[in-house]
């Protein structure tokens, strides 16, 4: 049959059998575009064909995926991702764009464009290489021998998984259900909440936050229990909820934190840029408009006018003065260098397991050490691997858009890895089907069914789910799961894409 294929603006007939795979269509629009893609060696390419909103695997036959004769294949040329993060808390895999000179970085800045991506603050997860070892900031990612490629694993603090996913969705009574019982840890849940909201655009969730007491224009800083790994700490977790939505061009919560509060406008990044700076480097127009008008118009006061920026530098100066007050109150309450109390937990580098696995809340392990009178002892040096109106609201709610966090991998080389923990409950989260049926009501036989009919159909299944690593019924799901991907077919044309797909893989186990 003939399709036609469209790559970098033309559309070239070609002429497919029905036993040829994607892949070895892909071979043929390289030889007749001549794209080189292994000459790069810095930045990998590879092609990727797409129909009906699909990616098409390689493995696939035009046929299978119910494309007619004359349809339309779009062709693109795609940066190979150097590393692959799965995320823990999403359960998503995340590709790490960039050169292959990434792999000789710091891990820091491996981090800077994980939170980027995922929308997390530095502060509130840890990656660990392939093997389960962590990776520190201070060190560089050829240190731990990581291989272009490959899969890192992103976790968080035991029993946020659930607050955090909570904080993706936008749900403001999970947040606040999941919320930890010690204050130091449940303000910094507040304030990375607000960072999350920020970057995805939550607006239910960013007022009641603000409500709370939660400010906009200050850093998510450390966890507590790192407060004697300051020191540190990576320079991102000085970066507060303003900067993270000005990063992503998240408007309406830009708006919000200005009508919550002045101070917004003067809020600015570890290297010192402030937000219309960023808002420029980012190429967000309507932050940069929005954000230009507001720092050069004119603040009416009694007798009196002064400019925006004038008005800010002098809320500043009041706000550190009463900090300075009320700092020099308690400083004969408080001479410690730590305001860490006894019986608090306390985690070291390279002392203490790391708290960071995504255990759930009740199966949380107690690590860490306990501050006690030995405390104080030297330790041995280490090598660190390292109100807003409710009109507001209103107004800005209508424009504000929910985003759910993808649970399902896309890109190169996932579908190769079906059967492993991470990626089944990806594409079985897509598929949310009734539970297995436990029906035990007789039903009528066949005529023409012989005694031990049931007995074939059982040791068949039972073969099919040796040789696949799926039962029936998760072959099944993840057949329409594949085919949910053609988002421009009607539904009917998926479940008949899923039938052929899960007819292919029992005729390829014979």
């Amino acid at each position: 049959m003939r399709v036609f294929i469209t790559f970098h603006g033309s559309c070239e007939p070609f002429d497919i059998s029905p036993d040829q795979t994607v892949g070895t269509v892909k071979l043929m629009v390289k030889d007749y575009f001549h794209v080189q893609l292994s000459d790069d060696k810095q930045v990998r390419h590879f092609l990727e064909l797409s129909y009906a909103g699909a990616i098409l695997l390689d493995s696939w036959f035009l046929t299978d995926v119910g494309i007619p004769p004359g349809s339309a294949i779009r062709c693109l040329l795609k940066q190979e991702p150097v590393v692959r993060v799965f995320s823990a808390v999403t359960g998503e895999t995340l590709s790490v764009l960039g050169p292959v000179v990434l792999l000789s970085a710091s891990v820091a800045r491996l981090v800077t464009l994980v939170s980027q991506q995922c929308g997390l603050p530095v502060s509130s997860f840890r990656l660990s290489s392939p093997t389960g070892l962590q990776l520190y900031d201070c060190n560089r990612l050829h240190d731990y021998a990581i291989d272009l490629g490959a899969t890192l694993r992103l976790d968080t603090w035991d029993g946020w998984v659930e607050f955090l996913r909570g904080c993706f969705l936008g749900h403001r009574r999970t947040v606040q259900r999941h919320l930890s019982r010690e204050r130091p840890v449940m303000r910094f849940q507040l304030r990375v909440a607000l960072y999350i909201a920020a970057s995805l655009g939550h607006l239910d969730l960013a007022c009641w936050l603000l409500e709370r007491g939660v400010r906009a224009n200050e850093p998510v800083g450390v966890h507590p229990y790192r407060e004697w790994c300051h020191q540190t700490a990576h320079p991102d977790a000085a970066k507060c909820p303003a900067i993270a939505a000005v990063e992503r061009g998240q408007l309406t919560i830009l708006k919000l934190f200005i009508a919550s509060s002045v101070l917004t406008l003067a809020c600015r990044d570890p290297q010192g840029h402030g937000l219309l700076r960023i808002a420029l480097q980012h190429g967000h127009r309507e932050c940069v408009r929005h954000l230009a008008t507001k720092l050069f118009s004119v603040v009416a006061l009694l007798g009196m006018a002064l400019p925006m920026r004038t008005y800010v530098q002098i809320k500043r100066w009041v706000k550190l003065g009463q900090r300075r007050a009320a700092s020099r109150l308690c400083m004969g309450l408080n001479r410690a260098p730590f305001r860490t109390r006894v019986d608090d937990t306390v985690l070291v580098d390279g002392f203490t397991l790391p708290k960071m696995s995504s255990k759930p809340r009740k199966g949380e392990a107690k690590a860490g050490i306990r501050v006690t009178s030995k405390a104080s002892q030297p330790l041995t040096p280490i090598n660190c691997p390292s109100h807003v109106s409710c009109t507001l609201c209103a107004l800005a709610f209508q424009d504000a858009s929910l985003h759910l966090p993808k649970l399902y991998p896309r890109g190169r080389g996932c579908e190769e890895n079906e059967s492993g923990d991470q990626n089944s409950n990806q594409w079985r989260s897509r598929v949310p089907l009734p539970p297995i049926s436990r029906d035990t009501n007789l039903r009528p036989l066949l005529v023409s069914a012989s005694p031990n009919s049931s007995q074939v159909l059982t040791t068949s299944l039972e073969s099919f789910s040796l040789h696949c690593d799926r039962t029936p019924r998760e072959n099944a799901v993840y057949c329409l799961a594949l085919a949910s991907a053609f988002t421009e077919r009607p539904w009917i044309k998926q479940l008949d894409v899923a039938r052929t797909l899960a007819r292919r893989s029992v005729q390829n186990m014979g």
